[in-house]
């Protein structure tokens, strides 16, 4: 099969109604590595990269309630700045570049999921150029937003 590994995607085939930060921008721990009084951070294993996690809230009006909040990996070697709020937005918006989606069985569930992850965050682009039409940034050889399909 010609698919193997993470599928390069665009921000707006995976959030096309755009996308609010309804969490922290957090380290992501590496369970394996960690021992009791010793915290491990999670590193890509194809890049070497630090592995961030920040909560988003998908603005598709057709998505069911429990499967509007997911979570999307960013690999950099320093913490995502989050954008700046917009005057009378109670969310903040934001759009990743460089997104990758790795499909997997959810072992709770038995059911298809995603990863997506992406290589940066920004702020929405303006109404001029909406993500849908955006271009592909480039895409490092992997990148996690997980949720069911």
């Amino acid at each position: 099969m010609a698919i193997q590994g993470p599928i390069p995607v665009h921000f707006g085939q995976v959030f096309p109604h755009g996308c609010f930060i309804v969490g922290e921008v957090e380290q992501v721990k590496d369970f394996d590595a960690s021992s009791k009084g010793r915290t491990v951070y999670a590193k890509d294993k194809n890049t070497g990269e630090l592995v961030w996690q920040v909560a988003v809230m998908d603005a598709d009006p057709t998505v069911k309630a429990g499967q509007k909040t997911v979570s999307v990996k960013i690999l950099s070697p320093i913490q995502p700045v989050v954008p700046a709020a917009l005057p009378g937005l109670p969310f903040v918006p934001v759009e990743f570049d460089g997104m990758t989606a790795t499909a997997y069985v959810n072992q709770n569930t038995g059911r298809l999921a995603w990863s997506i992850r992406a290589t940066s965050m920004r702020p929405p682009r303006s109404a001029a150029t909406p993500a849908r039409q955006s271009a592909p940034a480039p895409v490092k050889e992997t990148a996690g937003k997980d949720v069911a399909a």
